[in-house]
């Protein structure tokens, strides 16, 4: 952390004014993947950009000349504080009180569970500061850690062990109001949440290319059955395979940092520039529409990736890797959070299935079909065409069920089909540069079109009994 302060590289996306770099975040997860390559745990700066940002987007004048030059010299450590014992997942349960005195000064009191980075000296703090239940009761709170804060405990966790994880207790605690009152969960959490899903999704990427990086040197120094062992179809299939999910996640992440640029970078126009608000009017929903999908289904597919290439990493040590001696069984561990926190794959799943469903992610397909492929060889664009086909009519198969139940149930199937349709385009655009980029797309398509073929056969199966058979299987009613 000290290097990186002498760097200067603690405050990257933060405006100048604040003393920051300004850089695009398109960069800023370039550089994450670097971070967090070196160690999972460097991913609390990515969270430091995205609490300053959140500030820089809906903070008052004085809070941000007051805070976010401290976040960006790298000064204070700082700490998203949202979850509790009883809200996790579903952060409209939070119960931590916030009460407004006659002063007009607001106190905190509760407690906050699975805060990562929770002893850092400013947080965000969602309460609950209206007499309603729900969404609509919340509010964000910026809280400068006092004697009135106690960290209760520290948890004991698989992994990332560089980043502390803390249970904190709020005794009346001074805070102020971020924005407007009930806005906290609706508006700026889910503003918050959607920067650190996408820093999670660079976090993934980080640790697979340095779980992929031991498994790979390994293959080629260790010898078994008379030569190295990357030698051995079952080993360099794994390895290829590893290398191709990366390359794949990482053209996911970049697209997206891109469209979420696009998105800020328009608003930001018509916000110095309000006579442009008609003509970007139509760029700016587009783009909105596309980072809430893009946005999700990189969290998703990079998470997962990152434990899959981890896992493998291990297997390619084989005994070895299940040893403190290497590397690898520490990637394993920081992996396995990375599809559980700042939301589960299943909740980016139920973020994205709406745009999945309502045609964003086809006219996505479309945009990218309507560029130049000439360049490439047709089956690889056939391929693609076969994919969407499958993709649409499962689509409209889970879309004539008219049940949210039979929609919820094959969502993660639609997402994924959708997902990897899109990444195979991304794909195709660094083939065009590149013969080795061509391998890595016709790879990932070919194995991408296999798992689409068989979710559309599960999804088009006539046979609609295999909910009731999870039922039974689990004595559900």
């Amino acid at each position: 952390w000290d290097m990186m302060k002498k760097a200067e590289l603690t405050g990257m996306t933060f405006a100048r004014k604040y003393e920051g770099l300004n850089i695009p975040l398109t960069i800023m997860t370039m550089c994450g993947e670097i971070f967090t390559r070196g160690d999972a745990s460097f991913l609390n700066l990515g969270l430091q950009q995205d609490i300053g940002e959140t500030l820089e987007r809906f903070g008052s004048d004085e809070q941000k000349a007051r805070y976010i030059p401290m976040l960006a010299r790298g000064d204070e450590g700082s700490a998203m504080i949202l979850t509790e014992p009883d809200a996790g997942s579903d952060l409209q349960a939070v119960t931590l009180k916030a009460t407004q005195g006659a002063d007009g000064k607001w106190l905190l009191s509760g407690v906050k569970r699975f805060i990562t980075n929770g002893c850092g000296k400013i947080g965000l703090v969602l309460a609950r500061s209206e007499d309603r239940e729900g969404a609509r009761g919340l509010s964000l709170f910026l809280y400068e850690r006092d004697k009135h804060t106690k960290i209760r405990r520290v948890e004991e966790k698989l992994g990332i062990h560089g980043s502390p994880t803390c249970e904190m207790q709020f005794d009346n605690s001074p805070a102020e109001l971020v924005g407007e009152r009930g806005r906290g969960l609706t508006k700026y959490t889910m503003w918050l949440m959607n920067s650190a899903r996408l820093s999670v999704a660079s976090q993934g990427v980080g640790i697979a290319e340095a779980s992929f990086r031991e498994a790979y040197k390994y293959a080629t120094e260790r010898e078994q059955f008379g030569g190295p062992i990357i030698k051995l179809p079952a080993v360099y299939e794994m390895l290829a395979d590893m290398r191709v999910s990366l390359e794949a996640a990482r053209s996911l992440l970049y697209e997206t940092a891109r469209i979420v640029d696009l998105k800020e970078g328009m608003e930001r126009m018509v916000e110095h520039h309000p006579e442009r608000n008609d003509e970007l009017k139509a760029e700016i929903k587009k783009y909105t529409r596309l980072a809430a999908m893009f946005t999700p289904m990189a969290k998703a597919y990079n998470s997962e990736m990152a434990n899959k290439v981890a896992y493998d990493a291990i297997q390619i040590h084989g005994g070895t890797g299940f040893m403190k001696d290497f590397n690898v069984e520490r990637h394993y561990r920081d992996a396995r959070i990375t599809n559980i926190y700042e939301g589960t794959t299943q909740l980016q799943v139920v973020a994205a299935i709406g745009a999945v469903m309502s045609g964003t992610a086809t006219a996505a397909m479309d945009e990218y079909a309507s560029e130049d492929w000439s360049a490439l060889p047709a089956h690889l664009l056939k391929a693609e065409e076969k994919a969407r086909m499958m993709f649409e009519k499962s689509v409209m198969l889970v879309k004539e069920g008219s049940s949210e139940e039979v929609t919820a149930f094959h969502a993660r199937r639609l997402v994924e089909m959708a997902t990897e349709i899109i990444v195979s385009w991304l794909l195709l655009r660094d083939a065009r540069r590149s013969a080795r980029k061509l391998a890595v797309a016709e790879t990932f398509m070919e194995k991408m079109l296999a798992r689409a073929m068989a979710h559309a056969t599960y999804i088009q199966s006539e046979d609609a009994c295999f909910m009731k058979n999870y039922k039974d299987i689990l004595n559900l009613e």
